[in-house]
């Protein structure tokens, strides 16, 4: 049994929101069914950290978490992303999972989850620049959450591994509030996605940093193919 990683599924199957029209994303629900199914298998953990649904209500989600529940192999453990507007409170999306009979996903959410020997922890994130009031508050708020799920990682045990939705580090930019927790937990692991595009992967910081690795995950990036995290 193992654990994989990849992001950004900008699904729209029950609304009108198509990523086909970007290149790069042609066929891509497709390409990443085959792709997803190839390798994980059906005993394995894959961890999505962020904008998995175009829709902006949680009853809308319905026909994409089928999918991501039914067609697609393995337990899937889901992160917030800037685009997931459908998110609620843990009560309505636990509820919500419940009533719809999705078994094989989880929300993280101030939370932590022990696959096999890797314990998954994480929170959406933020901007790097913090000097504005607004995206300050946000940062701190976001750090707070990565720490309560750091903290309940802690209680798990194994291998604590990080997935944010933004970059932690991305154009020589450092986001100081996560990367303290980060650091402060000794986690040597992180993945992220949010960018997208060739001008955007260029960019993108993969690779270490103060004693911890950095991948990014998004899926136009890694070709619509999940990548192994053990």
């Amino acid at each position: 049994m193992s654990v994989w990683t990849i992001g950004d599924l900008h699904l729209s199957l029950g609304t009108d929101k198509p990523m086909d029209v970007f290149k790069g994303w042609e066929n891509y629900v497709e390409r990443l069914k085959e792709n997803w199914n190839r390798m994980v298998t059906d005993s394995d953990t894959v961890v999505v950290p962020g904008d998995i649904s175009w829709a902006m209500k949680l009853e809308n989600t319905e026909t994409d978490f089928r999918f991501i529940n039914d067609e697609l192999n393995g337990n899937k453990i889901l992160l917030k992303g800037n685009h997931d507007y459908w998110w609620a409170t843990a009560g309505k999306m636990n509820k919500f999972l419940a009533d719809k009979g999705f078994e094989r996903i989880r929300i993280l959410n101030n939370t932590a989850y022990l696959a096999e020997d890797i314990c998954v922890i994480g929170t959406r994130g933020w901007i790097n620049d913090g000097t504005d009031e607004f995206d300050a508050k946000v940062l701190a708020r976001e750090e707070g959450r990565l720490r309560m799920s750091a903290a309940e990682g802690v209680k798990l045990g194994g291998e604590m591994v990080a997935f944010i939705h933004y970059p932690p580090l991305y154009a020589g930019e450092k986001n100081e509030y996560i990367l303290r927790v980060i650091k402060e937990y000794g986690i040597k692991r992180c993945y992220y996605g949010h960018i997208h595009g060739k001008s955007g992967h260029a960019k993108a910081f993969t690779g270490e940093y103060d004693g911890t690795e950095y991948r990014m995950v998004s899926a136009d990036y890694l070709g619509f193919m999940p990548v192994r995290v053990n």
